[in-house]
């Protein structure tokens, strides 16, 4: 699972909305939501706010570590002897008076003494290892600090060389590429963009490419004063944009250096949709399941950010769904906010019934979504979704069952969905 699956599932299992996680952790719901479905990762001390009121290690939610250990509960009286404790001092003081001879009856106050003082010097023993226990951990956390910045010193060298390398490599001395348009309607943005080749030869001519991941689209280059080469260049709209420019020799060879790669863009144009569900998935034997459900909320954020020359957008339709493997199973009814939802949250929240069916012929590994095809004012249409369900077999009871996956497998492209 992702960083943001697992604070999904651990809010969820706490019963805590994304403003109620919000207020807790003194952030914005928007920035739970941009964490949740990985548009951005939380920094270091939300981090481990995060950790704390999960009660999950830092490492299990950065997923470095496979299952989250179990809390350790802080004693009440760091000053009081534990149970254990106090069960080893007694056996101590049991031991010692055995191997006494028996005294006469008017002088058991030495045995008592002794008792009295074996248990002081045990409480003092084990108030001992409590500090040398503490001193421990933290030479352990100095430890750590020190490999922290050792790391954190080598990854700054690293990059250093790796910038000079590059820039030793670049064959422009000098160029930029900016966003300066957009058209949703056409689903298309333009850059403009200049470079400065390092070594200029008489006859020289140049080119800007753009790489949308559907094929590049290449423009000719205007030399300019300064033996600049400039040029607009409009491409289509996805997540990963790369712009080159390409310096041809008078003999017409060809030499290539990446500029820029805009990532991000085509997602960050639509207004954000964020889905809640509580599917459950009741155990049947063989290859069912019986899936059931109160309600889902669907809610609709602002952009992320607005494109140049963008209109505002807006989402015009919302259908709500439960999929198999990308396959629709039945629509969701809109429905009116339950009684028993409170909150300013689900405000501006619009509630569904999702359809109670029983699922037939799964198998392990099978995936289940609840899933929105939206539309917006562009007429663009995507999927948005909640975090997927992953069907698993118990093998004792011949069962199957709901569960995360470990890394969701989500396409927004509704050409890849079937709605039939």
């Amino acid at each position: 699972m992702t960083v943001g699956q697992r604070i999904a599932q651990k809010r969820k299992e706490s019963g805590l909305s994304q403003e109620a996680l919000g207020d807790a952790l003194g952030v914005s719901r928007q920035s739970i939501y941009k964490w949740e479905s990985g548009a951005a990762l939380p920094e270091i001390d939300k981090l481990i706010a995060l950790a704390e009121l999960f009660r999950v290690s830092v490492g299990w939610l950065l997923g470095v570590e496979d299952v989250p250990p179990a809390p350790e509960e802080p004693p009440e009286h760091r000053d009081e002897l534990s149970q254990a404790q106090l069960k080893m001092v007694e056996e101590i003081v049991d031991r010692y008076l055995a191997a006494q001879p028996k005294p006469p009856k008017r002088k058991k106050w030495p045995m008592v003494l002794a008792a009295v003082v074996l248990l002081a010097v045990g409480a003092n023993l084990f108030s001992r290892l409590d500090t040398l226990s503490d001193q421990y951990r933290n030479l352990q956390s100095s430890v750590s600090g020190i490999n922290h910045n050792v790391t954190s010193q080598i990854s700054g060298i690293s990059n250093r060389v790796e910038k000079i390398l590059k820039e030793q490599n670049h064959l422009a001395a000098e160029y930029d590429a900016d966003l300066i348009g957009s058209d949703l309607h056409q689903n298309t943005v333009t850059f403009s963009a200049h470079a400065v080749p390092k070594t200029y030869t008489e006859g020289m001519t140049a080119a800007f490419v753009a790489d949308s991941g559907t094929g590049p689209t290449e423009i000719p280059a205007t030399l300019g004063p300064g033996r600049s080469f400039s040029g607009e260049i409009t491409t289509e709209l996805t997540d990963s944009i790369s712009l080159s420019v390409v310096f041809i020799g008078a003999d017409g060879t060809r030499e290539t250096q990446v500029l820029y790669t805009f990532t991000g863009l085509f997602t960050e144009s639509f207004p954000a949709v964020n889905i809640n569900d509580f599917l459950i998935g009741t155990r049947m034997p063989e290859d069912s399941l019986e899936l059931h459900t109160e309600y889902a909320t669907v809610r609709i954020f602002d952009q992320v950010k607005a494109l140049p020359g963008a209109p505002e957008v807006t989402v015009t339709e919302i259908q709500l769904g439960v999929f198999l493997n990308k396959t629709l199973l039945g629509w969701a009814t809109p429905a009116q906010r339950p009684a028993n939802f409170h909150g300013s949250y689900y405000d501006d929240a619009a509630f569904y019934t999702l359809p109670a069916m029983t699922v037939k012929g799964l198998t392990e590994g099978d995936t289940l979504y609840v899933a929105a095809l939206v539309t917006d004012s562009c007429g663009r249409q995507w999927m948005a979704c909640d975090i997927p369900y992953v069907v698993e077999a118990d093998r004792t009871r011949d069962e199957l069952y709901l569960t995360y996956p470990a890394v969701v497998d989500f396409d927004p492209d509704p050409a890849t969905w079937n709605f039939e």
